[in-house]
């Protein structure tokens, strides 16, 4: 990499592709630079991680329940005894309700995205297409340098 990046054609790949693939070094601090690079250009930002996050179109884009470690206080009554629910509004749909009109849109970055199956990937190319104000880093992978690749590429390999 060189001294000083831009990230210009990063930018440019996020924009044309919509969901991008990342491979980046181990010891980090390359995430932040590019993410710092998205919101320079307008972009607003969530960085997420891909562990435990459960079923992603109800996370992302819809309201999920949310059963919180009961800490042995149980549910008496009618239900079952396995704790109350919450109920979560949806990541993506609500950050873009509170959009800035002057900004582009809004970047998900996900960490420790080898944890997603094939069909969550699927779900994660497809999102853009479903949001177009929305686009997806997802972090697949470590490498030498800080590479990346549109994500639908990706799904070719697996």
């Amino acid at each position: 990499m060189a001294l000083l990046t831009t990230g210009k054609k990063f930018i440019r790949d996020v924009e044309t592709h919509g969901a991008v693939a990342v491979y980046a070094p181990l010891e980090g601090g390359f995430e932040g630079r590019y993410l710092r690079r998205l919101r320079a250009s307008g972009y607003e930002a969530i960085a997420v991680s891909g562990r435990g996050l459960g079923d992603l179109p109800m996370y992302l884009t819809g309201v999920h329940g949310v059963r919180p470690p009961h800490l042995g206080k149980k549910t008496v009554g009618n239900e079952a005894a396995v704790g109350y629910v919450n109920y979560i509004p949806p990541i993506v749909n609500y950050q873009l309700e509170q959009l800035p009109t002057q900004s582009k849109g809004l970047v998900v970055w996900i960490i420790d995205g080898s944890v997603f199956s094939s069909q969550e990937l699927e779900y994660l190319v497809a999102l853009p297409k479903l949001e177009p104000k929305v686009k997806v880093i997802v972090e697949i992978g470590g490498d030498r340098t800080f590479r990346w690749q549109p994500l639908k590429d990706t799904l070719v390999a697996a």
